[in-house]
């Protein structure tokens, strides 16, 4: 007996200290699979412990479920798991927020490759860069474009007839060619002239064919009689300021009627005798000169539908501004 409990004596000294080494080793098993499961990059390295990768989002349910759980850790002479906290990852946040449902790209509208028919448009190809996935402001085909006004080859009768009339009045002229100054500015058959009988024209006028004709008929009619009443002289020169010329009216943005080619300006009237006249507000004394000017202005308002001159407004105080334009019920400027 006595020798059977000391072999039991002898043998659980033994035995105690390895089944406590046991116990150590496994709880330091468990501690290293703990460890190892929260972090997975070097503590050292500024580096995340989880992946953020553009993949992670894409993971299933259970493989986020089962990387956000914190790993268990046995504890020696415990019989209960205690849970370390650990931040979510990316991918839980991700699921919180819910899913992204992904969105179809727009179709691209590129530009029509068929040519534009009778637009003189240049046929569009695909390899040009400005024609693919930029969309069009507006529509050419739909743009209202301004097409010059053709003028027929051959010459309507009424400017047949009033170059019959040029020519009774002995109108020195030429015919051009038509002008198309833009969409509001021109003259469809234009004539030059250069001399009414013996009175010169400097420089040429280039008007319509109805300007000129009331122009040389105030000019034969009335301006030579007056000069030779008044002067006891003819007229040699008329020197004008402006005829066709595409512009609008001094301060406003009226079309004036020089760009039509249906006025002139007058600034000099030249005598045979050498005389000068200037169309200006004559001195106080002058008499003879200004009952010429006045004559002469006053006659121009049976030829022309507007006359404007000295003493109308600053812009007229050096010549005689004369044109046919058409008003409503025949209504005449003369001042």
């Amino acid at each position: 007996m006595a020798a059977h409990s000391r072999a039991k004596i002898t043998v659980r000294p033994a035995s105690l200290p390895r089944q406590r080494l046991l116990w150590l080793a496994a709880a330091l098993a468990a501690t290293g699979l703990g460890v190892s499961a929260c972090t997975t990059g070097d503590v050292f390295a500024l580096q995340p412990a989880v992946d953020v990768g553009s993949q992670t989002a894409s993971l299933p349910r259970a493989a986020i479920a089962q990387q956000a759980e914190p790993a268990p850790i046995m504890v020696p002479g415990s019989q209960t798991m205690a849970s370390a906290p650990i931040e979510p990852t990316f991918d839980a946040q991700a699921e919180q927020l819910g899913q992204i449902e992904p969105q179809m790209p727009q179709p691209v509208q590129t530009a029509s490759l068929a040519p534009a028919q009778g637009r003189g448009m240049q046929t569009l190809v695909p390899s040009n860069p400005y024609m693919v996935a930029y969309p069009k402001p507006e529509d050419p085909s739909t743009l209202q474009r301004t097409v010059p006004q053709r003028v027929p080859a051959v010459m309507p009768a009424d400017e047949v007839d009033c170059r019959s009339d040029l020519k009774k009045l002995g109108v020195q002229y030429q015919d051009l060619p038509s002008i198309q100054d833009g969409p509001t500015c021109g003259i469809d058959y234009p004539v030059k002239v250069s001399a009414i009988g013996s009175v010169q024209m400097k420089p040429a006028a280039t008007v319509t064919c109805q300007m000129a004709a009331s122009f040389a008929a105030w000019t034969k009619r009335d301006l030579v009689p007056a000069a030779r009443l008044r002067y006891f002289s003819g007229v040699k020169t008329i020197h004008q300021g402006s005829s066709y010329s595409c512009r609008k009216i001094a301060g406003t943005r009226t079309l004036s009627e020089h760009g039509k080619g249906n006025a002139l300006d007058i600034m000099r009237i030249e005598l045979n005798s050498g005389r000068d006249i200037d169309v200006e507000k004559p001195g106080l004394f002058a008499f003879r000169t200004r009952g010429f000017l006045n004559t002469i202005r006053a006659d121009g308002c049976s030829y022309f539908n507007t006359v404007l001159g000295p003493g109308y407004n600053y812009d007229h105080r050096n010549h005689f501004h004369f044109d046919i334009k058409q008003r409503r019920n025949g209504y005449r400027a003369c001042r």
